[in-house]
């Protein structure tokens, strides 16, 4: 599928400017034509990870869809004067509509990622809410590298017409890039990242007022500080930072 409106540069990223609408409707089009979109969501501590590892800039950059998963990548877009992203598109928000999508079309789901007990619980509450006839297959994320191709085949063969992929970066976005070949007739690929965490309750999710104004992350932060505090504090840190260097340059 090719690429869709794009932000020039966005601190070496291409950025999509689409509503969570319109992603929808990019997502529900591909299906239905057979073409595929691998999506990607960036926040600001993957902006970050992204400068110092080029193979995971190249994977998210090769994307066909890459949404602004934090505000704060809204609010850079604005600062840097580029073209402007309308609105954040959350990873787990989208996954929601996606799925809701899925169950009104009856298309294929397949849930890859996070610990057994939080995929499966994941699985039931999609089945209770919506039926177990969406449900392609599911696996979870622990695995070795020997595994990877029967993995990536058992998506393949499973029927899927999504995958959403709920594993860490860089792992889920080099796993998904070095095996997009088995995947090519999944119509869409996304990695979720902590989202099946979120719909299992196993953690949970800032209210809509702090949402509202990006401090998502720092909900998350209070509730696991002693995991969150480097990622959060010195990753926004540095993200603030290569933004004010960029407008610098701009200027």
């Amino acid at each position: 599928m090719q690429k869709i409106n794009k932000i020039s540069n966005l601190l070496n990223t291409h950025v999509d400017c689409l509503t969570m609408e319109e992603t929808v409707i990019a997502v529900d089009m591909a299906i239905q034509s057979g073409k595929q979109i691998h999506h990607a969501c960036v926040n600001a501590g993957k902006i970050v990870s992204m400068q110092k590892d080029p193979i995971l800039r190249e994977s998210v950059n090769s994307c066909n869809l890459i949404n602004a998963d934090g505000q704060a990548i809204v609010w850079a877009s604005r600062i840097l004067r580029a073209e402007t992203i309308p609105e954040r598109v959350s990873g787990v928000d989208l996954m929601e509509k996606v799925i809701e999508l899925a169950a009104k079309k009856d298309y294929k789901v397949f849930f890859f990622g996070a610990e057994q007990e939080i995929v499966e619980k994941t699985i039931n509450y999609y089945s209770t809410k919506y039926s177990d006839k969406i449900i392609a297959g599911f696996r979870n994320g622990y695995f070795s590298e020997e595994e990877e191709i029967n993995i990536a085949k058992e998506i393949a063969q499973s029927g899927a017409h999504i995958l959403f992929v709920a594993i860490k970066t860089p792992i889920k976005e080099n796993f998904l890039y070095k095996h997009r070949s088995y995947l090519k007739n999944v119509s869409f690929i996304m990695g979720v990242g902590g989202s099946f965490d979120v719909v299992s309750g196993k953690v949970k999710r800032a209210p809509l007022i702090w949402q509202s104004w990006g401090m998502e992350w720092l909900y998350r932060l209070l509730q696991e500080p002693r995991k969150m505090w480097k990622r959060y504090l010195i990753g926004n840190f540095v993200f603030v930072r290569l933004v004010f260097m960029d407008w610098i340059k701009r200027k």
